[in-house]
C-alpha cells in the first residue's frame, strides 16, 4: 500500500489526485492523506511539514518515504499508462529542470494563496 501525503487545501492537487483515481488500476493499493492539520503525524515518520506542502511525499510498503520527483515517479510507475512519463521524468536531462519548474510553480501557489 503506498501512502500519499498531499495537499487538502490546494484545488490543484485535489483534482490531481481525481484524475490519477480514475485511471483503471490507479486507486488499487493507494491510500491519500491530507496533510493539512497533521503536523506531529508528519514530524512523527520524519516528514518536515514544511516540505510536506512544498514537496510531493509517498511512503511506500517498507515504510521509506520518497519526496518530490521520487514520488511522483513511484506513483505514476504504477499504472501502466502512466507508466513511460515515470521514465520520462527520471531522465537525468529532464529530472533537473522538471524540479527546478515543479518548485517554482509549488512556491508561486503557495504565496497567492497566503500559506508560505
Amino acid at each position: 500500500m503506498l501512502k500519499v501525503f498531499y495537499d487538502g487545501a490546494c484545488p490543484r492537487c485535489i483534482a490531481d489526485r481525481r484524475w490519477y483515481e480514475s485511471l483503471p488500476r490507479a486507486a488499487e493499493g493507494v491510500e491519500w492523506l491530507d496533510i493539512s492539520g497533521r503536523d506531529a503525524e508528519l514530524r512523527a515518520l520524519g516528514i518536515d511539514p514544511y516540505l510536506a506542502l512544498t514537496e510531493l511525499h509517498v511512503q511506500d510498503d517498507t515504510g521509506h518515504i520518497h519526496r518530490e520527483l521520487d514520488a511522483y515517479i513511484l506513483l505514476l510507475s504504477r499504472v501502466p499508462r502512466l507508466a513511460p512519463l515515470a521514465w520520462l521524468i527520471g531522465l537525468p536531462l529532464i529530472r533537473p529542470l522538471l524540479s527546478r519548474a515543479y518548485r517554482r510553480w509549488v512556491l508561486r501557489r503557495l504565496q497567492r494563496s497566503g500559506r508560505l
